[in-house]
C-alpha cells in the first residue's frame, strides 16, 4: 500500500484520475431491464460559451446528484450537450464578417451557414471541455448538439405534429423587434430595464376649433409621425363632448380622429393618448377596435423611413427623439419636458432597446397547459425551493401564443415551402413536412428559422431518440425517461422550464386532447427542479465580466483544486438564494481538503493500515471490550451524520449537507477524537480496536463526501486501502444510519446512545476550562491544577476516564476533588460540575494584578477620553452619524472590557 504524501498536489491527482475514469467508462449511461435508473439532462450551454462561476455552481450540483446515485447503485446518466444559440452565434459570425468589410447576404445563405459550422467547430464546445476539469462525470460518448442530424429531424417533426394539430399558424401581429439581430423576439427574451427618460407634455390643434388643443404626454415623440388617432376614455368628463372630432397631427400635418376607449388610463399623463398602431402593442389594439390606420415609420433597424417625411426620413430612432421635439417646440406645441423613470423592454441578446412592430410570423399555440398546471400544482413535479410554483402557474394563467419564428438563417429552417409564384398567404400554396416536395423545384422554403426555445424545449425527449422507435430504443428511452431531476435557473423557468413540461406532456405518448393523472405522470420530462441562486459578489452585484467582479472557475481550480471550488461553493449556496461569494470560501474548502488529507496521513502514521473492502472487515478488527465512551460518541456521532445526510439529500439541501459533514469530520473526529485516542493509540492492548475505529470513521466520511470532493476522495479511498484493485470508490455503497447501526450490531457492538450527550458535556467543560485558563494568560501552561467541588459533581461512569481527558485536552496537570469551595480560586460552572483554577502553583499573582491594574489604567483613560466626546454636543451634532453610533459602541465594549478585568482583580483578592 503506498505511502500518503506529506502534501496533496490537486495538480497531480485531477487530471490522472479524470483519465482513469473516462478509461474505465465510470460514466457510462446504461441500463438493463429492471434496473433502477436516475437520470439527469443538462441544461444545454451555448456552444459559444466558457465556464462561469454560474455554470460552477450549476454543474457541480448535477454531479453531485449523479455521483450519489451511482453510489446508490443505481444506472445513472448524466447526458452533455450544447445549445446552438441562434442569435448569439450568428451575431459572432457575422461580426467576424464585418472585419473583411462583408455582410451574410454577400455570401449567400448556404455559404454563410458553411462558414458558421467552421467558426462553431473552431469555437464551439470549449465550456464542455472546461466541466471536465470541474470533474463533470457526463456520459460524454452521448453528447448532443442542437444542430445534430437526428435532433434536428426531431424539431422538424414537432413543428409538423403542432400545425397538423392546428397548433401552429402564421400571422401578421405585433411583436418585439431586435432592431440590431433584425428578427422577432418572444416575450420571455425581452429584459426589462429601469430607464431615466422623459416624458414630453405636447398640445395637437382641434381641427374644428382653431386654438383650442388637446394636451397628450408622450415618451416617444419620434413616432408622432406614424399617429393615426388620439384616444380618450368614454367616461372622462374632460374629453367626452370631443369624442368623434379631430386634430391635427403636427407632423406630416394630416387630421386624425379622436376615438374613445376603455383601456385609457385617464391618471396617466392628461387622460389622452396618441394612437400609433404600428409601434405599440396597446396602441395597435386600440386602433383595431376603432378602425385606425396602420403607419409603420420604422425600418426594421430602427431607422426612420420615407413615410415620415422630411426631416426625419434616414434618422436613427433615438436621434429622431430629440428631433421630434425640437420641432414641436419651433411650432409653439412643446408645453414641457419632465424626467420620467420607466421600464423599457431590452433585446436579451444584443442588449438594445426593442421596437414593438407588426410582423408576419409563425406562432404556436402552447399545448397541453391545463395539464402542465396540474403536473406542478398537483406535486408530480416538485418545485426546490416551493416558492417558484406560484411563479409558474402565474405565467402559465397569463400565457399569450408563442412567436416561434425568427429571422435568422442559423438554426432549425422553417420546414414550409411556399410553390412558386403562388400566394404565399394561402395555406392551399403550403407544403408542409419533415422532408419536403418531392418536386422542390417548384417550391420555396420559408427564410426563417425557429427560435432556439423551440429546439431545446425538446431536449429531454431528442436526446433520448424521440421520435424515431429504433433510436428511442437504442438510446434508452424506456430507462431514462422521465428523467429525475432538472437543475436550473429560475430565469428561465418559463423560456425553458415550463416549455420542457408542456412538450414532454404533448409527445411522450399517444396524441390525446387530454390526459388522465396517470398519463401526466407518465409524461412530465422530470420529477424535481431544483432552481439555483444567483452568484454575486460581497456587494450584492451579480458577477460579471464587464464588471471585472468574476473570477475565471480555471483559475481558481489552478490555485485551489477542484475539489475545493466545488467543496467551497458548495457550502455557501442555501437552497435557492442568491449566493454572496468570494475567493475565502474556496479557501475553506481547500483546507478542508488538506484537513482531510492529513487526517488520513496521520492514521497511516499511527499505525499498520490493513486493506479493508468492506464495513463488516472493518467491524471484525474491533474488540468490543475495548470500547469506551469517546469510541461511543464518535460511532453515534457517525449515525446521526449520514442520517442528516440522507435527510438533506431529500431536500435538496446541499449547504447543509457540507456543513453536516464539516461539523463530524472537523470538529467531532479530528479535533476531538483523535486527540483523545492518542492515548490509546500507544496502548498495545486498545490500538487496534482505535485505529479500527478510525478506520470506519474515515471510509464512511469519503462516501459521504466523494459526490461533493470526488477527487481527493478516490484517491485516499485507495491509499487507505479500502477499494479493491482495478476498482473506484463510487462501487462501494454508503450504507444509511439505520444499516451502519444493524451492521454494528451483528458485529456484537450495541450503541450507548446517551454517549453522545456525555461527551457533549465533556467537550464544553474542556471549552470553558480552557477559556478560564485564557482569562489569567495560562492557555500555554501544562502545569495548572484544578478543584472540583465534589458536591457539585454530575457525572456518569468512571470519573477517572473522564477526568483524564480533560487533564489532556484542557493542558492541566491534576484534577483534585474538593469538599468546599476554595477561597480565592477562580470559578467556572460546567455541565460536569463547577471548577475552580488553582492560581497558587502556576500564576504570579503579584505580577499578574499588576499587569491587570496597568490594563486598566489604560482602558480608564480611554473610556474617560470618549465619554467626553459624546457629552459635546458639538460633536454628537455636526459628526456623521456613522461615527457617533461608532463612538457609543466603542464606549460599550470597552466598559465590558473594564468590568471583566476588574472581576478577574477580584479573583485574585
Amino acid at each position: 500500500m503506498a505511502e500518503i504524501p506529506k502534501a496533496y498536489d490537486p495538480q497531480d491527482v485531477e487530471d490522472r484520475l479524470y483519465a482513469e475514469w473516462l478509461q474505465d467508462g465510470c460514466f457510462t449511461g446504461a441500463a438493463e431491464e429492471g434496473d433502477e435508473t436516475y437520470t439527469i439532462m443538462i441544461p444545454p450551454p451555448n456552444v459559444t460559451g466558457v465556464l462561469t462561476m454560474g455554470h460552477v455552481l450549476n454543474n457541480t450540483i448535477q454531479d453531485i446528484l449523479i455521483r450519489r446515485h451511482r453510489q446508490l447503485g443505481q444506472s445513472a446518466l448524466w447526458l452533455p450537450g450544447t445549445d446552438h444559440a441562434g442569435i448569439a452565434t450568428q451575431a459572432r459570425v457575422e461580426r467576424e464578417l464585418r472585419k473583411e468589410g462583408k455582410t451574410r447576404h454577400d455570401l449567400g445563405r448556404e455559404k454563410f451557414l458553411e462558414k458558421a459550422v467552421d467558426w462553431r467547430d473552431k469555437h464551439g464546445g470549449i465550456i464542455l471541455q472546461q466541466l471536465k476539469k470541474l470533474g463533470a462525470s457526463c456520459d460524454w460518448d452521448r453528447t448532443v448538439h442542437t444542430l445534430d442530424e437526428d435532433y434536428s429531424k426531431a424539431v422538424i417533426k414537432a413543428f409538423v405534429l403542432l400545425y397538423e394539430r392546428g397548433m401552429i399558424y402564421r400571422g401578421k401581429r405585433m411583436v418585439n423587434w431586435c432592431p440590431a439581430s433584425l428578427t422577432a423576439l418572444s416575450d420571455e427574451e425581452v429584459i426589462m430595464k429601469p430607464q431615466k427618460s422623459k416624458l414630453y407634455y405636447m398640445r395637437y390643434e382641434l381641427v374644428d376649433t382653431p386654438g383650442e388643443y388637446l394636451e397628450i404626454a408622450t415618451t416617444r415623440p419620434e413616432t408622432i409621425m406614424g399617429d393615426s388617432g388620439v384616444a380618450v376614455h368614454p367616461l372622462d368628463e374632460r374629453y367626452k363632448h370631443l369624442i368623434g372630432k379631430q386634430v391635427w397631427r403636427p407632423f406630416p400635418k394630416a387630421a386624425i380622429p379622436i376615438v374613445a376607449d376603455d383601456s385609457i388610463d385617464r391618471e396617466f399623463g392628461t387622460g389622452v393618448l396618441k394612437v400609433t398602431p404600428a409601434h405599440d402593442p396597446v396602441d395597435f389594439e386600440i386602433g383595431n377596435r376603432n378602425g385606425l390606420e396602420v403607419i409603420d415609420v420604422f425600418t426594421p433597424d430602427g431607422h426612420i423611413n420615407e413615410l415620415a417625411g422630411e426631416p426625419f426620413a434616414g434618422m436613427d430612432r433615438f436621434e429622431a427623439r430629440k428631433a421630434a421635439a425640437n420641432m414641436l417646440k419651433e411650432l409653439d406645441l412643446l408645453i414641457r419636458e419632465e424626467d420620467y423613470e420607466n421600464n423599457v423592454g431590452f433585446s436579451e441578446r444584443a442588449d438594445v432597446p426593442i421596437e414593438p412592430r407588426l410582423s408576419e410570423q409563425w406562432f404556436l399555440k402552447y399545448p397541453k397547459v391545463e395539464e402542465a398546471k396540474a403536473a406542478v400544482r398537483d406535486g408530480h413535479i416538485r418545485f426546490f425551493p416551493e416558492r417558484w410554483e406560484k411563479t409558474y402557474l402565474h405565467w402559465l394563467e397569463n400565457i399569450r401564443d408563442w412567436c416561434i419564428s425568427r429571422q435568422l438563417w442559423w438554426g432549425h429552417r422553417i420546414p414550409v415551402w411556399y410553390r412558386k409564384d403562388a400566394d404565399r398567404s394561402d395555406p392551399a400554396n403550403w407544403h408542409i413536412s419533415v422532408d419536403g416536395p418531392q418536386d422542390p423545384e417548384n417550391w420555396e422554403q420559408d427564410d426563417d428559422v425557429l427560435d432556439t426555445w423551440a429546439s431545446s424545449w425538446l431536449w429531454p425527449l431528442a436526446t433520448l431518440g424521440w421520435p424515431d422507435e429504433q433510436a428511442m430504443s437504442q438510446k434508452g428511452y424506456q430507462s431514462f425517461y422521465p428523467t429525475s431531476a432538472l437543475v436550473t435557473g429560475p430565469d428561465i423557468i418559463f423560456f425553458w422550464v415550463a416549455r420542457m413540461i408542456m412538450a414532454g406532456l404533448e409527445f411522450a405518448g399517444e396524441e390525446k386532447k387530454t390526459l388522465t393523472v396517470e398519463e401526466i405522470k407518465e409524461r412530465i420530462p422530470f420529477r424535481d427542479v431544483y432552481f439555483t441562486g444567483i452568484i454575486r459578489d460581497l456587494d450584492g452585484r451579480k458577477m460579471s465580466k464587464s464588471l471585472g467582479n468574476s473570477p475565471d472557475p480555471l483559475d481558481l481550480i489552478k490555485e485551489f483544486g477542484a475539489d475545493g471550488l466545488r467543496f467551497g461553493i458548495m457550502s455557501i449556496a442555501p437552497k435557492g438564494q442568491d449566493i454572496r461569494f468570494s475567493n475565502e470560501r474556496v479557501v475553506l474548502g481547500r483546507n478542508f481538503c488538506n484537513k482531510l488529507w492529513n487526517a488520513c496521513r496521520f492514521r497511516q502514521m499511527s499505525g499498520s493500515v490493513e486493506a479493508v473492502h468492506s464495513v463488516p472487515e472493518l467491524l471484525g478488527r474491533i474488540d468490543t471490550e475495548q470500547l469506551d465512551l469517546q469510541d461511543q460518541s464518535i460511532l453515534g456521532r457517525l449515525l446521526d451524520t449520514i442520517r442528516m445526510v440522507d435527510e438533506a439529500y431529500e431536500a435538496y439541501s446541499f449547504s447543509g449537507i457540507t456543513q453536516h459533514i464539516y461539523s463530524f469530520f472537523w470538529n467531532d473526529f479530528c479535533d476531538w477524537y483523535v486527540e483523545v485516542s492518542k492515548g490509546k493509540v500507544r496502548n498495545p492492548d486498545a490500538q487496534a480496536t482505535c485505529l479500527a475505529i478510525q478506520d470506519l470513521i474515515l471510509r464512511q466520511t469519503l462516501l459521504l463526501l466523494h459526490p461533493f470532493c470526488p477527487f481527493i476522495t478516490e484517491e485516499l479511498w485507495h491509499l487507505l486501502g479500502f477499494g479493491e484493485k482495478g476498482s473506484h470508490i463510487q462501487d462501494a455503497l454508503p450504507m444509511t444510519s439505520d444499516e451502519l447501526e444493524n451492521a454494528l450490531g451483528e458485529a456484537g457492538l450495541k450503541l450507548d446512545r446517551g454517549a453522545v450527550a456525555q461527551v457533549d458535556e465533556i467537550r464544553e467543560a474542556v471549552t470553558l476550562l480552557r477559556s478560564l485558563k485564557a482569562d489569567y494568560q495560562l492557555s500555554n501552561k501544562k502545569d495548572v491544577k484544578i478543584m472540583v467541588e465534589e458536591s457539585t459533581l454530575t457525572l456518569d461512569g468512571d470519573a477517572r476516564e473522564v477526568f483524564g481527558v480533560i487533564e489532556a485536552l484542557g493542558g492541566f496537570s491534576d484534577i483534585e476533588t474538593v469538599s468546599e469551595s476554595p477561597d480565592g480560586a477562580p470559578a467556572i460552572v460546567t455541565p460536569l460540575g463547577t471548577f475552580h483554577l488553582d492560581l497558587s502553583s502556576s500564576l504570579d499573582v503579584e505580577a499578574e494584578q499588576d499587569r491587570l491594574n496597568k490594563e486598566l489604567a489604560k482602558l480608564d483613560k480611554v473610556i474617560m477620553g470618549t465619554r467626553k466626546r459624546l457629552e459635546n454636543s458639538s460633536f454628537v451634532d455636526k459628526a456623521p452619524e456613522a461615527v457617533v453610533e461608532g463612538a457609543r459602541r466603542q464606549l460599550e465594549e470597552n466598559e465590558r472590557k473594564r468590568a471583566e478585568i476588574e472581576r478577574l482583580l477580584a479573583s485574585l483578592g
